[in-house]
């Protein structure tokens, strides 16, 4: 399903490329991406939401075709940024879906805007506490990508060349710096936590805490899949996250 429209939406200096598809009925599907990536990478699973309501798929500042503001954004301060987004679009009913980076942003949305965001859904999700470095990050998402299909080579290679290496890294940092173990505790949204089996960024160990920590969670792994598991196996997860903003267990 392709994109129906495109639009900007401006908070202050900074701008948010805002992709809306599927159908105008349902729940208001929001997509936050990982470090370096954009909208486009969602492909299937945007697909399959579009069946089930509206999708807002976003180039946050800096990413994708959304031009660089000065400075990045803290985790909490692109949380409230969201907020601000819903609001002005007027989305209804949103479920907020968030891979890698995005969902440090999903997870700082809703624990301090609770009242808007009460269905979360966290895809690989980052950082693993036990290894909060950028070296060890970066080694744990090459052996991840070991043998990755070349879509996902693809697109990361695409938008991490349009970021560029000055924003990417000072954007890490603030990725690298934010301490969402802290947060989660304060997440009263239904949260389904979302995982490959083989993904190395984010451990069966540091999943099982999140889901300990955050009231109302469960999680799902996809077997044989690893950090983008929402690429290589769209319409599968894009039906798990259906289901969870329809109440399905």
């Amino acid at each position: 399903m392709a994109e129906t429209s495109t639009s900007e939406f401006r908070s202050h200096e900074r701008v948010t490329v805002v992709a809306e598809s599927g159908i105008r009925t349902g729940p208001g599907f929001i997509l936050l991406h990982g470090i370096g990536m954009g909208r486009h990478y969602w492909g299937a699973l945007t697909e399959t939401l579009g069946e089930h309501g509206r999708v807002y798929a976003l180039d946050l500042p800096g990413f994708g075709d959304a031009p660089e503001p000065e400075d990045p954004l803290e985790m909490h301060q692109a949380g409230d940024l969201i907020a601000e987004l819903v609001d002005s679009l007027g989305i209804e009913d949103p479920v907020l879906v968030g891979h890698s980076m995005g969902s440090q942003v999903a997870v700082e949305a809703a624990a301090r805007h609770p009242e808007v965001f009460t269905r979360v859904v966290l895809i690989s999700p980052t950082v693993n506490p036990e290894e909060r470095g950028a070296r060890i990050q970066a080694l744990r998402l090459v052996q991840d990508l070991w043998g990755a299909r070349l879509r996902v080579l693809g697109y990361g290679f695409v938008y991490y060349v349009k970021a560029g290496p000055r924003w990417y890294f000072k954007t890490l940092r603030k990725m690298m710096n934010h301490r969402v173990e802290d947060t989660l505790p304060r997440v009263q949204a239904d949260t389904l936590v979302i995982r490959g089996s083989d993904d190395l960024l984010c451990p069966r160990g540091w999943v099982d805490r999140i889901v300990g920590t955050v009231p109302l969670a469960r999680l799902v792994e996809v077997p044989g899949t690893g950090h983008e598991v929402m690429m290589t196996n769209g319409h599968e997860v894009g039906a798990l996250i259906a289901g969870h903003a329809e109440g399905r267990g």
